[in-house]
């Protein structure tokens, strides 16, 4: 077989993955939003078998050993030779599985998502802890199978983060501790600023009709996404052209939705943006964990929460909500919406305490996976953690152990992206300010300019380059920590007055 043979073999294998990648997708996306809760284990099941057949398909002996003659091939185009070889990685991580344990695996992960839901909404971990055992427990055997010398933790902060490791992610948050400790005690004992008209009653059904002008302002385009409701807000999506968000409305908390469904839109125009060339293959995909966390948290925070930002917005979102805002002006709003105080729930932290929201995560997965921390009382472990980073009492496991949802299907390595990819948007937001008036581009319903920014800069190449060179594409030099902090800084002395 020749060259162009193989290409083409290569090239039709990649469009079957797809198929099956569009269609777990899109049910996985029901099932998390509107899927009848009765028909979950019939679903599961399914969904089991469907993952099992593409899993086949992955591990195909004979393109394996396609993908590995071509990664080699000196003739293959550059993007080619690129996807290549993240597909042939892939493989080798996930061949050496058992595909009767794969099955069993992913069924099993289903029913740990149902588990955990049952579980917030009872606010009883009991509930999920069997789940979450067996879910690391497979985690653990799987990850042996790869014969790997590298620490099991270590892996899958790789896998989430290529290049991460505990070492470097130590480091990382030992610097954050550094500075940022001090500064949330000197906030916790300045003058608090007053949020309370944040949590007022805000009809549900009128948070709706001001998302859709949001959306708009956004560029979150009908013809290419579409916005959901669910327990916890993810995005998901089939290609560039169909990505799907979704958000969590709370009736006494109107920031909640906004700064969610702008983080989400965050990550969905990071995927509709990529070069066209690269649909429906790997490189479409974003680079990695902290790189599409950064999309997200730029424009939910170094966008979202600006006062240029809701220079525009503001007097939209007082048409709807008269009574609550008609006495609160647009500089009292932004203060409110960036009040840094210790609270137990992740997603609604402000920016200065979610690195220690995410740090707390971070030391329960290394000791879950090096055997000094077990599920069992695990939500007590937890409740220590947080008295004993941010100082509060965790009132009940569903704002507590139950929170979040990426334990259940085994995501771990991931949390710690979060603050990552935090720390990679200032970085690149320092950059785009040097480039563009960021605010005059708010303030005139010209937000696209921002996303053309970072389209030009960042979406454009998927993960056709790494995380490494990505940032020294977009500003110039190697990742620097000091950006992140320095902007925190920067930011909570000012507004505490410190």
């Amino acid at each position: 077989m020749n060259t162009e043979q193989k290409l083409q073999q290569y090239k039709d294998w990649v469009f079957r993955l797809s198929a099956y990648n569009m269609a777990l997708a899109i049910i996985g996306i029901d099932k998390l939003t509107v899927a009848p809760a009765g028909g979950s284990e019939y679903r599961d099941k399914r969904t089991a078998f469907l993952a099992g057949e593409l899993f086949t398909l992955e591990t195909d002996p004979e393109i394996i050993e396609i993908l590995k003659e071509l990664k080699d091939d000196k003739s293959i185009d550059e993007d080619d030779k690129r996807a290549i070889t993240l597909y042939y990685q892939n493989a080798m991580k996930t061949m050496c599985i058992p595909k009767d344990e794969f099955v069993e695996a992913r069924e099993l992960m289903n029913r740990s998502y149902d588990a955990w839901l049952e579980a917030k909404t009872k606010n009883d971990y009991t509930i999920f802890e069997p789940y979450l055992k067996k879910v690391i427990e497979i985690q653990k055997k799987f990850y042996g199978y790869r014969n790997c010398d590298k620490p099991l933790y270590d892996q899958m902060l790789d896998d989430f983060e290529p290049g991460m490791n505990q070492e470097k992610y130590d480091a990382f948050f030992d610097a954050l501790k550094e500075r940022l400790v001090p500064l949330i005690q000197k906030v916790v004992q300045a003058k608090q600023i007053d949020d309370s008209f944040l949590y007022q009653s805000y009809p549900v059904e009128e948070q709706k009709k001001f998302m859709d002008e949001i959306l708009a302002y956004l560029h979150f385009d009908k013809d290419w996404g579409y916005q959901n409701e669910t327990e916890h807000p993810f995005t998901s999506w089939t290609c560039e052209n169909d990505c799907r968000t979704t958000t969590k409305y709370l009736k006494n908390n109107v920031a909640s939705a906004i700064l969610s469904t702008i983080h989400e839109v965050g990550h969905a125009t990071y995927e509709h943006d990529v070069d066209e060339r690269y649909d429906g293959m790997i490189l479409s995909e974003g680079i990695s964990s902290g790189m599409h966390e950064s999309q997200s948290r730029l424009c939910e925070n170094y966008l979202g929460r600006t006062k240029a930002f809701w220079d525009y917005n503001f007097p939209i979102l007082q048409k709807h909500f008269p009574e609550q805002l008609n006495d609160v002006s647009t500089e009292q709003f932004v203060e409110a919406i960036n009040v840094s105080r210790p609270s137990l729930v992740r997603t609604e932290a402000d920016e200065l305490t979610y690195p220690m929201h995410i740090l707390i995560r971070y030391e329960i997965e290394k000791g879950l996976f090096n055997g000094t921390i077990s599920t069992e009382g695990l939500d007590q472990t937890w409740n220590a953690m947080y008295k004993k980073y941010l100082g509060v009492d965790v009132t009940d496991a569903s704002n507590g152990i139950l929170q979040d949802v990426h334990w259940s299907d085994g995501s771990f390595g991931y949390f710690p992206t979060y603050a990552l990819g935090s720390a990679f948007s200032a970085q690149f937001m320092h950059q785009m300010r040097k480039e563009l008036d960021v605010d005059e581009a708010l303030q005139h319903n010209r937000f696209d300019l921002c996303v053309a920014w970072l389209k030009e800069h960042i979406h454009k190449y998927g993960c056709r380059y790494d995380a490494d060179d990505i940032m020294q594409i977009a500003t110039g030099e190697p990742f620097n920590v000091n950006y992140y902090i320095e902007y925190l800084e920067d930011k909570y002395n000012k507004l505490y007055h410190l």
